[in-house]
């Protein structure tokens, strides 16, 4: 059923009915799972909070409790009790030695076999050949990759020939808007650093 987005079915020339087994899944009131409660993380919630989702999240630190009233979350200390319960995971960490294939066979294993895997934040913190192998077997029911190792995929990779998952190019940050903000960023930031003053978004602050 993903193999073909439902715009697609109402355009294409060759549709001559709708089908009615054509089904997705609900999110209100499904559980989500929130890898990574950094900014991005936290407005992940924010929007989640909307759809009455039960909200999982796994940190290195955890939120301050009016942080996590906010948007209804609950901190799980262990990723493992995060995976085992959620209907969707989404994973909004940074890439370091400790994130990389941060999601592999096992953690696979662990989530629900009607669960979806969505990664938006980079390739590499998802082990690709453990999680083609789960979408072939079934273990986990289907996965929306914003991003992949390497972007594009060889056209031949075996991820782009299976039916449960979407995969679209690296445009969690695609709009005019966000990328005019994130030049005015840059050169705040550069001019900061030239006038010796305190850098705005510094990445390791001191």
């Amino acid at each position: 059923h993903f193999s073909h987005s439902g715009c697609q079915i109402a355009i294409s020339p060759d549709t001559k009915h709708f089908a009615v087994d054509w089904l997705g899944v609900e999110v209100t009131r499904a559980t989500l799972g929130i890898i990574g409660m950094g900014s991005i993380g936290y407005k992940v919630a924010q929007r989640a909070k909307a759809f009455e989702m039960k909200i999982l999240y796994h940190n290195r630190n955890r939120r301050k409790r009016e942080e996590e009233q906010a948007v209804g979350a609950h901190y799980c200390e262990k990723m493992d009790d995060l995976l085992q319960q959620s209907d969707f995971v989404v994973l909004v960490v940074n890439l370091s030695p400790e994130t990389r294939k941060l999601i592999g066979k096992r953690e696979l294993g662990l989530m629900k076999p009607t669960a979806t895997l969505i990664n938006i934040s980079r390739g590499a913190v998802i082990d690709q050949d453990a999680l083609v192998e789960a979408l072939q077997k079934k273990v986990v029911r289907a996965a929306a990759l914003d991003v992949t190792s390497p972007e594009p995929l060889p056209r031949d990779h075996p991820l782009l020939k299976l039916n449960n998952i979407i995969i679209t190019p690296h445009i969690g940050t695609a709009t005019v808007q966000a990328i005019h903000m994130m030049a005015e960023e840059a050169v705040t930031n550069m001019l900061a650093v030239l006038n010796g003053q305190p850098i705005p978004s510094e990445v390791v602050p001191k």
